[in-house]
């Protein structure tokens, strides 16, 4: 899909399909008048008859009939203003692309990117704009043999005067660069098992290396081993598929600058061991690396981006099966950072995995380390679909990831992390166990994952944002890539980067 920008007045754009944006409070404004007129007013008897009151979400698709050079007009409802954000629009543009799609238009124009919101310039609106199209018509197809035939082929759009075309630029390529990212997140989420094996998930990060010019290293199990890395290789012994530690390196800022060091779960595919889940929807745990692909998506992002900072990525890559050499609930190991185990749970394997990534951070000296997984189903009893899970020591660092997810409609809550749980933890043979009692789940997962931190660290649990059975505006049905777009929002905001 193309995107572009051209400047043009809106009522005099010639192209097969428009869409303006339409607060709750302008739906009889001086443009949406002017251009009803030469629609015979249609747009008015709509309105009068409740077909269209600028509502979030709705749309109203009009045959101009001739009467304008733009061939369909469709009308997006955003709300009203004094509420807009930019995931406002974000949402309308996804609806509006998805609309045309299914009409069968397949190039068309936008004048989203001139919506008015308060704090947002030209830039940030079409970059939302760009990201809420793009993400939209995401498709995984790549193993169908017939692939989807309605397709939007190029959205252009409107500028309405030079010093916003230049914005808007920054912005739509802004805006593709997060999109392009998250939905490389997505496919590797939504590949299955058998392809995206902890090696698949390696060699996307070498690519990434070729072509960024990024440091990217990956550890095998002989390599694991003598990094100590206990945790990690316990739970790999099960499968037949060999670990990978994968450690991509985006080091552009300046040379006194620490590094933000961002950590994702790489477990692709969880049968929860000898602890062994229900067979009922177990294919989904395919997208038990949904934290490991925001890792590598925002790696991606950020050396597309060209971002000045210095940026590190670790996954540690593996899979849970129940071989005859897989970990055993009782098993005590000896992680990276020296803590011992005891696993009580086999299907409580990402926490292990985590702790010797989050323990190998710390040899980078990190400004901070903020990890990311779909840890705990806990956390979805919890918060749901709609809410990530946020954990961290540092409270201006939480702020600052809870900032991002607002701005982002990637959104987090911050959940309590006090000494209490941590007790709720301790074990009768080892250092601490990999579960506690059945309650505050989600809380005691994050306290085993701080034994093997040093320093400010943040934990995002995304068991109930990172995939979906159901489609809703952007999110496509499947993997969300959750984390990628947050993920560069955050770096911004702690680095003092203007977004």
């Amino acid at each position: 899909m193309k995107l572009s920008i051209r400047k043009s007045a809106i009522k005099n754009f010639k192209t097969d399909g428009l869409v303006i944006g339409v607060f709750e409070d302008e739906v009889k404004g001086p443009d949406i008048t002017h251009i009803d007129k030469s629609l015979d007013g249609y747009i008015k008897r709509a309105v009068k008859n409740k077909l269209f009151n600028g509502k979030p979400g709705q749309t109203l698709l009009v045959d101009s009939l001739g009467g304008l050079p733009a061939r369909k007009i469709l009308l997006a409802g955003l709300g009203k203003k004094g509420e807009a954000t930019p995931d406002t629009v974000r949402k309308a543009a996804a609806k509006t692309a998805s609309t045309f799609r299914a009409a069968g238009v397949r190039k068309y124009a936008t004048a989203l990117g001139q919506v008015s919101i308060a704090g947002c310039d030209r830039r940030l609106v079409s970059q939302a704009v760009a990201e809420g199209t793009w993400l939209s018509q995401y498709c995984f197809e790549r193993l169908k043999s017939e692939k989807r035939k309605k397709k939007i082929d190029s959205v252009t759009f409107i500028a309405s005067s030079a010093k916003d075309e230049g914005a808007m630029k920054h912005g739509v390529r802004k805006g593709r660069i997060l999109a392009e990212s998250a939905c490389l997140a997505r496919d590797l989420i939504n590949s299955p098992g058998n392809v995206a094996t902890p090696l698949h998930l390696a060699d996307q990060a070498k690519k990434l290396a070729r072509d960024f010019k990024m440091k990217v290293k990956t550890l095998d199990p002989k390599a694991i081993a003598k990094h100590k890395m206990g945790a990690l290789m316990a739970v790999a012994k099960g499968s037949h598929q060999p670990a990978r530690f994968i450690i991509m390196e985006w080091m552009k800022g300046p040379k006194s600058q620490r590094p933000v060091v961002l950590v994702g779960k790489g477990l692709t595919f969880d049968t929860g061991g000898i602890s062994l889940k229900p067979s009922g929807n177990m294919e989904e745990m395919k997208s038990d690396m949904s934290g490991g692909a925001a890792v590598i998506g925002a790696m991606r992002a950020a050396a597309a981006l060209d971002m000045k900072v210095n940026l590190v990525g670790l996954v540690p890559a593996t899979e849970n099966m129940p071989g005859g050499s897989a970990v055993k609930p009782g098993d005590v190991v000896t992680g990276l950072s020296g803590v011992t185990m005891e696993v009580i749970n086999t299907d409580a394997e990402g926490r292990l995995i985590l702790s010797d990534a989050l323990a190998y951070a710390s040899r980078y000296k990190p400004e901070c380390v903020v990890d990311i997984a779909t840890l705990t189903g806990a956390c979805m009893i919890a918060l749901g679909e709609f809410a990530s899970g946020l954990f961290g020591t540092d409270e201006e660092l939480v702020g600052q990831i809870k900032q991002a997810g607002e701005e982002t409609g990637e959104r987090c809550w911050p959940m309590p992390l006090w000494k209490e749980y941590e007790d709720l933890i301790k074990s009768d043979v080892a250092d601490i166990k990999n579960v506690g009692p059945r309650w505050g789940g989600a809380i005691t997962a994050a306290a085993f994952l701080n034994k093997s931190v040093k320093g400010k660290w943040a934990h995002i649990d995304i068991a109930g944002t990172a995939y979906s059975s159901k489609a809703r505006s952007y999110l496509t049905r499947g993997a969300a890539g959750i984390g990628v777009r947050l993920f560069i929002r955050f770096i911004e905001i702690r680095c003092g980067i203007k977004a």
